[in-house]
């Protein structure tokens, strides 16, 4: 199912990006953002994990440097039987974590040293056994991939809507010109369905993340008591994050991500709704 998710995510992301490359350029314009979508796909395959982590300062720990984080994420990937991940430490009290990595055998997990400060080890057992979930699961590819082209399409859709302010869109040698005002309103379209598109995968990812995990230690409660503090803890001390790989932490780092209401802010949400996320831990419905 994660694989059919993962085709039908990147097919409908090119598809769009393509799409606002004919509303700027015609059909040279659509041949011109097919080319550029296979770009970001084949780049964000090799290198996004690279740049995430470089994004937000992530420094690599030894064994050595961070003996108990290490010796966390080694016990569980050994039960998980994935191969042993890199380990980052992200500067910032935040407290926070995500995974990446375009496979089990290149993943990495990093925290940030806000979470080192403020869970039990067995709450911080929870958390990195999420985040060896997403690997494991191959999720941290997509998320990755994802984030890479939602930008490139927000960023080509800016540029439509300012081309289509001055008439100057959809021409080229054999092609006539669209109407401005069509080409604002789809353009307005195609970036807000791009982020639909990347934040239903994200959410429906963590559920199976979290479930995942606690089927890994025998026990949802850990990972539901780290939710709460990492709820409360990113709620005061908001991380300066960027809002394309928002959806790679274990909860959302913005502000403003707590208790949004109403149908259109749910849409927008990174994460599923922390206390539901609880709820279903604590319920034992992740039971297999």
């Amino acid at each position: 199912m994660n694989n059919l998710k993962t085709g039908i995510l990147l097919i409908a992301l090119s598809a769009l990006l393509v799409w606002l490359g004919s509303l700027l350029g015609g059909s040279q314009g659509a041949t011109i953002a097919l080319g550029f979508a296979l770009l970001m796909n084949v780049g964000a395959y090799w290198f996004s994990d690279r740049l995430v982590l470089k994004m937000y300062r992530a420094q690599e720990v030894s064994e050595a440097q961070a003996p108990e984080l290490f010796g966390i994420v080694a016990d569980l990937a050994q039960r998980a039987s994935l191969p042993m991940p890199k380990v980052y430490v992200i500067p910032g009290d935040t407290p926070n974590a995500f995974a990446t990595g375009r496979n089990p055998r290149n993943a990495a997990v990093a925290v940030t040293q806000g979470i080192l400060k403020i869970l039990s080890r067995d709450e911080l057992r929870g958390v990195l056994a999420h985040e060896l979930a997403h690997v494991r699961h191959r999720d941290t590819l997509i998320s990755c991939v994802a984030a890479t082209l939602v930008g490139a399409i927000t960023w080509m859709a800016h540029m439509a809507q300012f081309a289509a302010m001055f008439g100057g869109v959809g021409r080229s040698d054999d092609d006539e010109g669209g109407n401005p005002l069509g080409v604002l309103v789809v353009a307005i379209f195609a970036g807000f369905a791009a982020t639909l598109l990347q934040l239903a995968v994200s959410r429906s990812r963590e559920f199976e993340a979290d479930a995942a995990a606690a089927r890994l230690l025998g026990d949802g409660e850990p990972l539901a008591r780290s939710l709460e503090k990492l709820e409360r803890g990113a709620h005061l001390l908001p991380m300066n994050a960027s809002p394309a790989t928002a959806h790679l932490f274990i909860v959302s780092p913005l502000a403003g991500g707590r208790g949004a209401a109403g149908v259109f802010a749910k849409l927008l949400r990174t994460h599923p709704l922390t206390e539901e996320r609880i709820a279903r831990l604590r319920d034992r419905s992740w039971v297999a």
